[in-house]
C-alpha cells in the first residue's frame, strides 16, 4: 500500500494545498472526523491523503474489478479515482459523506473504462421490458398444482440469518460464490458489493448510481437470489 501512495504522490509531484477561497463545506452529510480529514486536505496535508488510501484503496479496487477486465486495470481506475479526488476536492461541498463521493467518482469512471472495454452491461439493457419480467427466483421453488399451488415447495432461508460467514462451510462454496457473483450482470454486481461486501449504507447506494430505493431493493434481490441458487447448486 505504500508504494501505491508513494505512485499517486509522485503522479502529481506534490500534493497540492487548497485555495484559501474554495467554498465552505456543509457538513449536513460530514462525520466530524470526515470534516477533519478535509481541512487537513485543503491544507495540503499529505499524511491525510496517505490515511484516506490507507482507508478506502482495497474497496475502490474491489468495486472497480466489478466493471472492469482484471486487477491491473481496476488499479489504474482507482489511481485515477484518486486523481480526481485531488482535483476535485474544492467542488465537495458535503451534502453526502466524503465515502459517498469518492465511490461515486469511482463507479463513474470504472463504467467509463469498462465501456471501453465493451465489457459494462448498460443500464438501458437491464431495463429492458425482457429483464423486467424476468423471474427473479427459480419457478420450480414453488408448489406447481393442488391447493397450495403458488406456495413455496422450497423455501429460501432468510439472507441475514444465511451470512457468507456461515454459508461457505468449504472452499467449494467459496468459490461457486466467487463465480457466481463475478457472473453478474454489472448492474446486480454493483448493487451486491456495495450492500453486501462493503456494507454500504442504502441511501449512499442509491445516490452513487442514481436509482430509487425500490430499483435498488429489486436489484439487490435478483443479486442475492442468483448467488444463492449457484452456492446452493455447489453445496447441495
Amino acid at each position: 500500500m505504500n508504494a501505491d501512495i508513494a505512485m499517486y504522490t509522485e503522479s502529481i509531484g506534490h500534493f497540492p494545498s487548497m485555495s484559501r477561497k474554495s467554498p465552505a463545506i456543509k457538513s449536513s452529510g460530514l462525520t466530524k472526523a470526515e470534516d477533519t480529514v478535509i481541512a487537513r486536505l485543503k491544507r495540503g496535508d499529505e499524511g491525510a491523503f496517505d490515511e484516506l488510501v490507507n482507508q478506502h484503496h482495497s474497496a475502490l479496487v474491489r468495486m472497480a474489478m466489478g466493471y472492469v477486465a482484471d486487477r491491473e486495470v481496476a488499479e489504474e481506475v482507482v489511481q485515477d479515482t484518486w486523481m480526481a479526488v485531488i482535483e476535485g476536492l474544492n467542488r465537495f461541498e458535503g451534502r453526502s459523506s466524503l465515502r459517498t463521493w469518492i465511490c461515486g467518482i469511482l463507479i463513474h469512471k470504472a463504467k467509463d473504462r469498462g465501456v471501453r472495454e465493451k465489457r459494462h452491461t448498460t443500464f438501458s439493457a437491464f431495463e429492458s421490458y425482457e429483464d423486467d419480467n424476468e423471474e427473479a427466483v427459480d419457478p420450480s421453488r414453488f408448489q406447481q398444482s393442488g391447493e397450495l399451488a403458488g406456495h413455496w415447495a422450497f423455501p429460501p432461508q432468510p439472507w441475514d440469518d444465511r451470512t457468507p460467514e456461515k454459508l461457505l462451510v468449504s472452499q467449494q462454496a467459496v468459490n461457486a460464490m466467487q463465480r457466481a457473483i463475478e457472473a453478474l450482470p454489472s448492474t446486480l454486481k454493483e448493487v451486491l458489493i456495495l450492500r453486501d461486501v462493503e456494507g454500504v449504507d442504502a441511501k449512499d447506494v442509491c445516490e452513487m448510481l442514481k436509482i430509487t430505493e425500490t430499483n435498488l431493493y429489486v436489484r439487490l434481490h435478483r443479486a442475492r437470489e442468483r448467488v444463492r441458487a449457484a452456492v446452493e447448486t455447489a453445496i447441495g
